[in-house]
């Protein structure tokens, strides 16, 4: 059968294949490099392909799902959210990998597929008579729109709660921020729910309006045009170093009581092999500096240091590194030998890695703008 090209079927078909191209994209790169998160992101662009292969053929003039496949399952709405939440799950921690216990977000999705498969397998005129008699005046199909709904709601809460938890435990952590990007992974939760909301209003726009197959298409151009922006947006964003945060991290009460364990002899201990190390080896000068570095070579845990710096200097590790970083800046700018260096370079030679956070960290810190402060001087 001839796929029709046309203005309504032509702008579903190129975010199909724009789809699937990235999807492989995806695949062969967490192949490569050992990403589960490059995996989950090629199944998730597949999901959204699912969502319009519908419209797209129907468009297209393709009649066989509504043929020869009808009550065949058709997508992978349900997966979708939890896909998503597991996307950022492993983003967060490279070291994340399924478990038993998460094969219950499978569930619905295989409960509802295996309904759909049950009844199909039964013949075509089964099809017709349990459509016409069971499925339809039981309501099913809006017991399956529940179901995607609750799904969406629930698994976006806990993706946003998941996002939130991350980015207050990164400056803990990171004494560089700006390359852990939070911009992305905002974005990606932003799309997750516009496109459902999007969605959701275009589904009461039809059955308020009984919209025909013609005039119920522009949430599947919405999906086509999401499909673009998030294959080219995440393939393209920068890839976070090996991160390690869980959700299921030790509890704050727990590091805590570790803390209270030590006495007051060790945590000055501790504060001034800290400070030394930042003063003679200048360790803030290394713009990936992490949390972890610093406690290795104090042969100490990171959560028992990070708790030292909480109780003895009351500040987060990126803020402690940070002002090591805008001193030497400050005293580079007074120092005539420096004088050859431009603003920027003295900012990097100091362990900032970009303008970006240069400005922005030494404006937090000091209350004005680096080229302000250098004018003044």
């Amino acid at each position: 059968m001839a796929f029709d090209f046309n203005l309504y079927s032509t702008p579903l078909l190129f975010g199909f294949v724009q789809g699937w191209v990235y999807a492989v994209l995806f695949w062969l790169r967490g192949w490569r490099q050992g990403r589960l998160s490059d995996v989950l992101f090629g199944c998730l662009l597949v999901t959204f392909v699912f969502e319009i292969w519908e419209y797209m053929l129907g468009f297209g003039g393709v009649e066989i799902l509504w043929q020869e496949l009808s009550f065949f399952p058709r997508t992978f709405s349900l997966l979708l959210p939890p896909l998503a939440y597991f996307y950022l799950k492993s983003q967060f921690n490279v070291d994340f990998r399924f478990q038993k216990r998460d094969f219950w977000h499978a569930i619905p999705f295989l409960l509802d597929a295996g309904y759909h498969l049950i009844v199909f397998a039964q013949g075509q005129a089964f099809v017709k008579y349990w459509e016409e008699n069971v499925h339809g005046p039981l309501y099913l199909d809006f017991i399956e729109l529940g179901a995607r709904f609750a799904s969406q709601i629930l698994y976006f809460y806990w993706a946003y709660q998941l996002f939130r938890e991350y980015r207050q435990w990164v400056p803990s952590q990171y004494s560089d921020t700006e390359s852990i990007s939070f911009a992305w992974f905002r974005n990606f939760l932003l799309a997750f729910l516009v496109s459902n909301l999007f969605g959701w209003a275009m589904t009461l726009l039809d059955l308020w309006l009984q919209l025909d197959f013609w005039h119920d298409w522009w949430d599947e151009l919405f999906n086509a045009a999401l499909i673009y922006y998030l294959a080219i947006a995440g393939y393209a964003q920068m890839q976070p170093r090996k991160l390690h945060f869980s959700d299921t991290s030790e509890p704050e009460n727990a590091t805590v009581s570790k803390l209270e364990k030590l006495t007051e002899s060790d945590l000055q201990r501790l504060k001034n092999q800290l400070e030394r190390l930042m003063a003679e080896e200048k360790a803030y000068l290394e713009p990936e500096l992490s949390l972890t570095d610093l406690a290795q070579r104090l042969s100490t845990n990171p959560s028992i240091l990070s708790a030292v710096i909480n109780a003895t200097l009351g500040k987060n590790f990126n803020d402690f590194v940070n002002e090591y970083r805008v001193d030497a800046v400050k005293k580079m700018l007074k120092d005539p030998a420096a004088s050859h260096y431009s603003l920027l370079g003295i900012g990097l030679e100091c362990g900032f890695n970009s303008k970006s956070t240069f400005n922005r960290v030494f404006k937090k810190i000091v209350g004005i703008a680096p080229g302000d402060f250098a004018r003044e001087g």
